[in-house]
């Protein structure tokens, strides 16, 4: 059968041994299909027009898969409170969605690492999944935390938008919207805020460094909401206006090429744990605000 990885095939080292592991779960793809799910290599193409399975598993090997969770709830949540850099613990509903989400991540594959926005309510996120999912590799960096909300800071959610409307043009309760052009993107909120292509520029650039030292490894993220979109933006192609809700704890899985630092995103906004265990109407931002 095309693909089968046969027992004469030779693996040298522990990458190798990875490679024919993966490879032998896979099945050949056409080389359309390999283009869009793979697009950063060539890929030698077997007889029949077909992908050969090794090299499908050397070519994924190459990415990392990156989890990343949005922290748990808050008080300033709850009560619709912007954000931003502003540090508000955890409350209640947010660490019982911590330890829900951190039990799901515990069944799936060992991270080799979580990385964290060093902003407690996602340090404590993050220290919850660390100890469930037994990673000691736990780095808190100030390079993920939230968008910086300016003056808007403290704020109600409607205070803000009374005060401020100009501010959130494109948005809705931080929900990207159409009409948002590169000028409301490089605009910068008043008192010291960023503006949007600020915040995609801290976060990406840490990502990609972080991708270049995991390839081929399964890395956790937690992190922000406003975060989390610019993320999903990063993947989209250009000129779209893809509307998503990130709740908290909600999962959005990538793989990022540590040799290109192509993005691709493959899952938005799961949060199948919540559901099931009762937690999803206090998931809050499934009403797309995450500040």
């Amino acid at each position: 059968m095309r693909g089968t990885v046969r027992p004469r095939i030779q693996a040298a080292g522990p990458a190798g041994r990875r490679w024919l592991r993966l490879a032998a779960t896979l099945r050949p793809i056409s080389p359309a299909t390999a283009a869009v799910r793979y697009p950063l290599f060539p890929l030698a193409c077997g007889r029949g027009g077909q992908v050969p399975a090794l090299t499908m598993a050397k070519e994924v090997d190459r990415f990392m898969e990156l989890v990343v969770v949005r922290h748990g709830e808050t008080s300033w949540n709850a009560s619709r409170i912007v954000q931003g850099q502003m540090d508000p613990e955890l409350n209640e509903i947010g660490k019982q969605q911590a330890v829900v989400v951190a039990h799901r991540l515990a069944r799936e594959a060992r991270p080799a690492a979580i990385y964290s926005s060093d902003l407690k309510r996602a340090a404590e996120t993050a220290e919850i999944i660390a100890k469930a999912c037994d990673v000691s590799n736990l780095v808190l960096t100030e390079a993920l935390r939230e968008r910086h909300m300016g003056y808007l800071q403290g704020l109600t959610w409607d205070d803000a938008m009374n005060k401020s409307p100009g501010v959130f043009k494109g948005f809705a309760n931080f929900e990207v919207k159409n009409g948002l052009d590169f000028d409301d993107r490089n605009r910068e909120l008043p008192g010291g805020g960023e503006s949007l292509n600020q915040l995609s520029e801290r976060c990406i650039s840490y990502l990609n460094k972080v991708a270049q030292n995991h390839i081929g490894e399964r890395v956790i993220v937690v992190g922000h909401g406003a975060a989390i979109l610019e993320l999903c933006r990063h993947t989209d192609p250009p000129n779209s206006s893809i509307r998503r809700k990130i709740p908290n704890t909600s999962l959005n899985i990538f793989r990022i090429s540590g040799v290109t630092g192509r993005w691709i995103l493959e899952r938005c906004g799961d949060v199948g744990h919540l559901s099931e265990n009762g937690f999803l109407e206090n998931a809050f931002g499934g009403d797309g605000a995450s500040a």
